[in-house]
């Protein structure tokens, strides 16, 4: 039976870590082991989890390192084969990892990640359901925001995985293992797993979605606010493009992008303060 570790970043998450943890154990699946790198809480998160989980495999970062830096943390601190990241405000379906079993055993040996169906709390309204990267290295998570009525059912090749619940196999990590770690730790929070995905396509791993392992997810559990957000999302995929995209195809395409980008940025320079301030306080990296 394949080794599982679950890597679980936390920031301030009392409230929603008990019913991700619950949902882990309540698997009844022997060879897991299960990793919290908590990024700082004020809340009583470590405390809560030293008391009530001491199964868990419990790290501690004194300030907030990001999700990034934290995932690779507990990454190096694994031993599975297979490392299942997972946001602190995932449950997973009662069934998750025996449907995940199932296919890991068998699967070829090029496959590097596993994309289940994430859902919203309600279990109607699709979440992720993998990343598709556009011509225009726009980024989006397929199926957000739509009802799920069986259109996402189909086992399918996916450009990447969306890290709030996604399984990545070993080898490929340590393969794509960069100075900045598995995920690049420059990205802090938000398009780490665009980049990760996108690396591991052009060293020839693949991404496949199965719907048939289920979970769900609240979203922005640590409350990071709108506009910081908004910056980091706009930074890091402009980080990514930077490192990933070839250059004869950056030169075909950077006039359609500047006109899309142009007046992304100039929007953002008159409305989010974040944007041409080098000294962030809440990103600490």
């Amino acid at each position: 039976m394949p080794d599982i570790s679950a890597v679980i970043p936390t920031f301030n998450c009392k409230d929603f870590i008990k019913s991700c943890l619950d949902s882990v154990f309540v698997q009844g699946y022997q060879n897991i082991e299960v990793i919290v790198v908590d990024n700082g809480s004020q809340d009583g998160t470590v405390n809560f989890i030293r008391e009530n989980y001491p199964e868990v495999i419990l790290l501690q970062n004194l300030q907030n390192l990001g999700a990034c830096k934290a995932r690779n943390q507990g990454i190096e601190r694994s031993s599975g084969c297979w490392i299942l990241t997972l946001d602190c405000d995932i449950i997973l379906q009662k069934d998750f990892l025996s449907k995940i079993v199932k296919i890991i055993e068998n699967l070829p040996s090029n496959i590097g990640m596993i994309q289940p169906k994430i859902l919203y709390p309600d279990k109607k309204t699709i979440y992720s359901t993998g990343i598709y990267l556009s011509h225009l290295r726009r980024f989006y998570d397929i199926g957000k925001g739509k009802d799920d009525n069986g259109q996402f059912n189909t086992l399918r090749h996916i450009f990447g995985a969306c890290s709030a619940a996604a399984l990545y196999r070993r080898d490929m990590l340590e393969e794509l293992k960069e100075a900045t770690g598995y995920f690049d730790e420059r990205f802090f929070f938000l398009v780490e797993d665009v980049d990760l995905s996108w690396r591991a396509q052009r060293r020839g791993w693949e991404s496949l979605y199965y719907p048939k392992a289920i979970c769900y997810h609240y979203g922005n559990s640590s409350r990071i606010n709108k506009k910081l957000r908004q910056y980091l999302c706009f930074r890091n995929r402009l980080y990514s493009i930077m490192k990933n995209e070839k250059l004869l195809h950056y030169f075909l395409k950077i006039y359609p992008m500047f006109l899309y980008d142009f007046p992304h940025l100039i929007y953002l320079a008159i409305t989010n303060k974040y944007i041409f301030n080098k000294n962030l306080p809440e990103i600490k990296n």
